[in-house]
C-alpha cells in the first residue's frame, strides 16, 4: 500500500514539473534566409567636355570686341567635379608718385603694377536619368584698363581724371544648363561709365 502511495506521488509530481522543464529549455532558434547583398551603385565615367566661354562688348548695336576662351572640363557623374581654371591676363604699370620736374633733372616716376585680363573658373557635372544634359557652374572675372574721352557717356568726364588710368571690372557667377552643341546667352550688363554692353555666351561641345 505505501508502494503504491509513493509511486502515485512521484507521478503527479513528474506531471507538474514537465511544463516547467519546456519553458525553460530554450528555443531551437529557426533559421533565417540570407539577405541578398546590397548592390553597389556604378560610378559613371567622367565625360570630357570644351567649354567656350565668349564675351562680347558692343556700343548700341555694333559689336566692338569679341574675346573668346575655351575651356576644357571633365563632367563628373558622382558628386562634384574637378575645377578648371583659365587666367590670362597682364600686369600694368600705374605711376603712383613723381619725383623731380624742376628743370634741373628728369622727372623720376613710382611705379606699381596691376594685372587686368581674363579669369575664369569652371565646373561640370551631369545626371545618367537625363543623358545628354550637362550642368556648368561658371565664373568669370573681367577687368580692362582705359576709358578715353571719346568713349565716355555723353562725352563728360563722369568722374574719370584725363590723362590717368581707369580700371573697369567685371565679375558674373552663374550655372549653365547645355547639351552637346548648344549655346546660350547668359549674362548681359551695361557699364555705367562708357554705355558699353557686355554679354558673355557659353557653348558646350562633347570631346569625342
Amino acid at each position: 500500500m505505501r508502494t503504491r502511495f509513493l509511486t502515485r506521488v512521484a507521478l503527479i509530481a513528474a506531471i507538474a514539473v514537465a511544463p516547467l522543464a519546456a519553458q525553460d529549455k530554450p528555443p531551437v532558434p529557426q533559421p533565417t534566409p540570407e539577405k541578398p547583398a546590397a548592390a553597389s551603385r556604378r560610378i559613371p565615367a567622367p565625360v570630357p567636355i570644351r567649354v567656350t566661354v565668349q564675351l562680347s562688348r558692343y556700343q548700341g548695336e555694333k559689336r566692338i570686341s569679341n574675346m573668346p576662351y575655351i575651356v576644357g572640363v571633365m563632367a563628373s557623374g558622382y558628386g562634384p567635379g574637378p575645377k578648371s581654371s583659365l587666367r590670362m591676363g597682364v600686369d600694368v604699370p600705374v605711376a603712383t608718385t613723381i619725383f623731380g620736374g624742376d628743370g634741373k633733372a628728369s622727372p623720376v616716376s613710382s611705379y606699381n603694377y596691376r594685372n587686368v585680363g581674363t579669369n575664369i573658373d569652371c565646373t561640370a557635372t551631369f545626371d545618367e536619368a537625363t543623358p545628354g544634359l550637362f550642368q556648368l557652374t561658371l565664373t568669370v572675372t573681367d577687368s580692362s584698363l582705359g576709358l578715353e574721352s571719346s568713349k565716355r557717356v555723353g562725352g563728360t568726364s563722369t568722374g574719370v581724371v584725363a590723362d590717368v588710368p581707369s580700371f573697369r571690372n567685371f565679375n558674373s557667377s552663374f550655372t549653365a544648363l547645355l547639351r552637346d552643341g548648344q549655346t546660350m546667352q547668359y549674362t548681359s550688363a551695361t557699364d555705367p561709365v562708357t554705355g558699353e554692353l557686355m554679354k558673355i555666351d557659353v557653348t558646350l561641345n562633347v570631346m569625342k
